[in-house]
């Protein structure tokens, strides 16, 4: 996600009671509704002040806070997933803000980064984050041959997990995401991107156990 700042708005035009009327330059889709939202009811105070943490202009520039005292640490996502007990994917989810620290990680990510804003760390526990991306991100080459690769196997994938696990999918929620590296038989280092996600199956739809029936006029 890009900061205001390169988006041409100045640190010192962002507080809740203006973010109605700053300037929006192409927003991703996913964020759009976001934006929306805000410019429409930001306007009452109270509402704006327990918006501001969780609008994208403010999760950025928390984001770039996080990134900045964990560049400052020394340390590696590797690192920092170790202090926290977590994969590294989700420890730079959490640099991000797009996964929620719990309170006891909490306590674990002041001890691994004592550079952090109290306030920045108070926001990852209370806020629900808005897990989405910048359509722009898909031009990086690394994120497109990641991409590719999924797409192109995408049919085989689905296949061996109906093949091995019975018609369902594999859950991003109850997930697991994990990066490493090995070194391959010429010496090569190559990428190991690990997804462990829980298979959910497609339920069949049983009247009977539907406790919420649509009512019919």
């Amino acid at each position: 996600t890009r900061s205001p700042s390169s988006r041409g708005i100045p640190s010192s035009a962002i507080s809740p009671q203006n973010l109605c009327t700053l300037p929006l330059r192409r927003p991703a889709p996913s964020m759009s509704s976001s934006f929306i939202f805000m410019r429409r009811f930001v306007a009452a105070p109270a509402f704006a002040r327990r918006l501001s943490t969780s609008t994208p202009l403010a999760a950025a520039q928390r984001a770039e806070r996080l990134l900045a005292a964990k560049a400052a640490s020394g340390k590696s996502f590797d690192d920092l997933a170790a202090d926290l007990g977590v994969t590294n994917c989700y420890a730079a989810q959490l640099m991000l803000g797009q996964a929620q620290l719990k309170p006891a990680t909490a306590e674990k990510l002041r001890t691994a980064l004592p550079g952090l804003n109290p306030e920045d760390v108070a926001a990852m526990v209370n806020t629900c984050p808005e897990r989405s991306f910048d359509d722009e991100i898909i031009k990086e080459p690394n994120v497109y041959r990641t991409h590719e690769a999924v797409m192109h196997y995408g049919r085989a994938i689905k296949m061996l997990i109906n093949e091995q696990c019975g018609d369902g999918i594999m859950s991003a929620i109850d997930f697991y995401l994990d990066v490493g590296t090995t070194t391959g038989k010429h010496g090569e280092r190559r990428v190991v991107i690990t997804m462990n996600g829980k298979f959910l199956p497609h339920i069949e739809q049983r009247a009977e156990d539907n406790g919420c029936p649509s009512p019919r006029a």
